[in-house]
């Protein structure tokens, strides 16, 4: 009744090695195929339908809208949750709040809205085709969406009245909020696109 041999030590630990690359083999085959049985590649035309802007507007589909245009949308689609003076109800509020976001009293609370927090135009537009209308998501056109996002950034006082959004001119605009944000400390993980460079 000694200590074990080495050599069944050893085998033991060879054999136990084997079956861990025997097992991971077997894993790894089965990602390869579906897990659950349902579902199906998303296609071409399907694809074609997801936007994903970035905040230098490349990503931005075709179309253009003005803030009369967008009026109409908003009045027909986004009233009865955003208010007629785009100030909240169901939905959340879109304008107001400038200045709040930094206050350091319990009393007056920051309010977050399109024109006080969200620090790209771009991110307007992406929210809307995504989200909107809360009841039929993705069912406006990139025109409707460009004259909703007109009528709202007029609204904040952040677009002229006679302002024309589209892919060129969207990401141009300057949002209140766009110097609030720090910038990721990581640039070798997510390098800033080259029209950022030499600022």
């Amino acid at each position: 009744m000694g200590a074990f041999p080495m050599r069944t030590f050893s085998a033991n630990a060879a054999a136990s090695v084997v079956m861990a690359l025997v097992a991971s083999t077997v894993i790894a085959a089965e990602g390869t195929t579906p897990r659950y049985g349902f579902g199906s590649k998303a296609g071409v035309e399907e694809l074609a339908k997801f936007v994903s802007p970035l905040p230098d507007g490349r990503g931005l589909p075709r179309g253009s809208g003005n803030v009369s245009a967008g009026k109409a949308v908003y009045t027909a689609q986004c009233l009865s949750c955003h208010g007629a003076n785009l100030e909240g109800g169901m939905g959340d509020r879109l304008i107001g709040g400038r200045g709040t976001l930094a206050t350091k009293d319990p009393a007056k609370p920051p309010v977050k809205t399109v024109e006080s927090y969200w620090p790209y135009a771009t991110t307007l537009f992406d929210y809307i085709k995504r989200a909107m209308p809360l009841t039929t998501p993705g069912s406006l056109s990139n025109d409707d969406v460009y004259a909703v996002s007109a009528f709202i950034l007029s609204q904040a006082k952040i677009a002229r009245e006679d302002t024309v959004i589209n892919e060129s001119t969207l990401a141009k605009i300057q949002m209140p909020n766009h110097d609030g944000f720090i910038p990721d400390p990581r640039p070798e993980r997510f390098p800033p696109p080259k029209s950022a460079i030499n600022k």
